[in-house]
This record gives structure tokens, sequence and C-alpha cells, in this order.
């Protein structure tokens, strides 16, 4: 395979029909933070909420009649089962999807939305494609590839088209990497007419298949740890993306989850966007590393289908990351106004109290006290500090759980 800038300027005509051009946001505070003009490329507001669909779209319109008639089969952990079922649907074809059994229900049920079989297998990506291919050779269907396709790369590098006439003095563009195919479809545009341009992909620490391939100079494979960017969690890259990003990538660095979550919570509430773990992992490398003061960045946020239930958790862990929740826990003595007391003495530092825990029955909890667990808000980490001296001050006996 032979992937070519004329192959992406091709692609872009196709979308023009059903794809969105997102639109690409200037953003003041992530600028302030990082001392450079950045930019939002928001594939999270693209139709089924990830830039998947584009490829997905692509191959499913280059195929035959006879191809169609048998219909298509995709492995997926949730956007690119989003973009096969929805280009199915429009095509009016037979889908099966294969996602791994942990993948977010809010993921499996959108794809069955949009018409499509969901079959659950493995836990990872590299097990739920062995059993798509299972599949494809007892039906016959052709298996739409979530990243090693000349097509569905050609299409992913729109974005870098896109980008380019948006914002033409673009210096460095930050992207996430799984199985790499935006990253070679966004570095084929943008290294053909911006070479100097320079493109860095963002891996989860815990899936850095791409950058120990490039480190060795060959194809490798990670067994992976657990993550919350499960649409990157990719043990082994695919070969020809593989091939492309070796080229042409300026370098891919690493980020954990903590540092992701942090990402996914300024941009719920500084900008109002709700991004998932992997679409917000280039933005979380660029408020933690400061790494192009004074240039145009761009980051892509590559999707925002994120399941509701790690949403509440990510709201609450950013805000304890951030100093900004505070959890203790107190012994009092068991009479009546104690609690009142040190209730009153917190608030005196303008510290909102969010929860409230009583227990007195615990066998831990000495008979004649009460164990109470206060949930308390903060402004800041200064604050949260302010109010841990303060509390020694008083006398207070409490433990700090997070």
């Amino acid at each position: 395979m032979n992937l070519s800038f004329e192959d992406i300027i091709s692609s872009q005509k196709i979308q023009g029909r059903v794809i969105r051009k997102t639109p690409m946001y200037p953003s003041a505070t992530f600028s302030n933070m990082t001392g450079s003009k950045v930019y939002l490329k928001s594939e999270h507001l693209q139709k089924t909420g990830s830039f998947k669909v584009r490829g997905a779209y692509a191959k499913i319109h280059s195929l035959s009649k006879e191809e169609k008639r048998k219909g298509v089969i995709a492995a997926s952990a949730g956007n690119h089962a989003q973009g096969v079922a929805f280009a199915s649907a429009l095509e009016n074809i037979p889908c099966t999807i294969v996602m791994p059994v942990n993948a977010s229900p809010a993921k499996v049920a959108a794809t069955r939305a949009y018409g499509a079989k969901v079959v659950l297998e493995g836990t990872i990506y590299d097990e739920s494609w062995s059993k798509a291919l299972e599949i494809a050779d007892k039906t016959g269907g052709q298996i739409i590839h979530a990243f090693d396709d000349q097509k569905v790369i050609s299409a992913q590098g729109v974005i870098g088209l896109e980008i380019m006439k948006d914002l033409p003095n673009v210096d460095e563009i930050y992207l996430p990497i799984g199985g790499g195919g935006l990253a070679a479809g966004v570095l084929r545009a943008i290294k053909t007419k911006k070479p100097k341009v320079k493109v860095i992909g963002v891996q989860s620490s815990a899936f850095p298949a791409m950058k120990k391939s490039l480190e060795s100079g060959k194809l490798e494979s990670v067994e992976g740890k657990r993550t919350i960017a499960d649409g990157i969690s990719v043990k082994k890259p695919g070969e020809f993306t593989f091939k492309i990003i070796n080229e042409l990538i300026d370098d891919i660095v690493l980020v954990d989850d903590s540092q992701i979550v942090k990402a996914m919570f300024l941009l719920m509430e500084r900008t109002k966007m709700v991004v998932e773990p992997a679409g917000a992992i280039s933005l979380a490398y660029l408020l933690d590393k400061n790494p192009a003061k004074g240039k145009n960045v761009v980051s892509i946020l590559s999707g925002g289908n994120v399941d509701m239930y790690l949403l509440g958790q990510i709201v609450a862990k950013g805000l304890t990351e951030m100093g900004r929740m505070v959890k203790i826990s107190i012994l009092l003595t068991d009479k009546p106004g104690a609690l009142k007391e040190v209730v009153d003495q917190i608030s005196s530092l303008s510290v909102n109290i969010v929860e409230v825990i009583h227990d007195r029955l615990s066998s831990s909890i000495p008979v004649g006290t009460a164990g109470v667990t206060l949930s308390l808000e903060t402004e800041d980490q200064k604050h949260a500090e302010k109010l841990i001296s303060y509390l020694k001050e008083k006398r207070i006996q409490f433990k700090i759980i997070t």
C-alpha cells in the first residue's frame, strides 16, 4: 500500500457529502496555562462523536455492490464501531461489530442503535479483532479495519487539511496514537505541504506500542495495563501506519491516567466540552509539560464518547487532583454539639461541606465516640492547605482520606 497526498484530497471530496468539517477553537484558558497559543480541533463534535466515522465511511463507500451485499465486520472498543455502524446504515448494508466485553455500555447501546449486530468478545481490541476475522471467514463479509487500511488512513488525513486551512501558520500538532490511523493520515497531509510543522503523537503509558516500535525500528507488541483511555489501548500498531509514522513523525510521548483526568476535568469546567479519555490525551500532555511556549499549537480532541459513570468519577477525581476536594475522617466525643462545633470551624474558612457521613456502630469506633467523614470543597490547593493547617491549630483529630 502507498498513501499519497492525492488520496487524502480524494477522500475529502467524498467526505463532503456526509461528514462534518469540525470546528477548531482557540482557547485563551489553555493558552494562558501553557504559554502557547492553543487551538482545539474538535473531532468530538463529529458525527457519532469521533473522527473514526471519517475512515469508516470512506472505506464502506468504496466497496463494490457485491461486497456491500455480503455486509461488513469490524472490531472496536466503541468509536470505530459507531462509525462503521453509522456508515453501514447510510449504505443500507448488514453490519456486525465485535466489541470487548468491558466496552462502555453507552458505546454498545449507541452501536446497536445504528442497526448493527454487536458481538461481545475479548477484553481488549486485539482479542476482538481475532473474533472479527473469524466471523469474516465464515460469512465472507468485508473487514473494515479500525486503522491499518489505506482508505481509512486517507480519510483521517483530511483532518490535517482542515487544520492547515483554518490555521495556516500552525507550528505544532499534538494527537493521540493507538493503532496509528489518525497520526498516519495527518502526518501525510501535513508533512507534504508543511514539512516544518512538528507533529507529536501522544500515547497512554499503559499501551506504548507505537513508541516502543519506533524505538526498536520494527513492530512491537505490549502486554498493556489498565487505563481509562480504552480508545487507544492497542497491543500492536498497524504495519501500514507504522511505516508512515516511522518515516514522518517528530516524536511520541507518554502520559498517564492522572494527567488525562485533569485534562478532561478542565475541558468540562473551562470550555464546557465533554471529551473522552483517549480524545483528551494530547491536551493532557500539553498541560503537563508546556512543550511549545510561544507557538501556535493544535490539540486534536479525537472523540467525546465517554461513559456517564466514568464522567462522574472524572469530576470527583479532578477536584481531588487539583486540591479542590478534600475528604477527611474525624473522631469526635459522642455528645450533642460536637459535630456542630467542628462544622462551624470549617465553615469559617469558607469551605463548602459537600457530604457528611456519621458512624457510631462500626467495630473500629470506640464506645462513647462517633466517626465522621467529611467531603469538603475548597477553592484551590492553597485553600486546601490552609484548611489542613487550621484543623491542626485547633487540635482537631483528623485523618486525610483524599
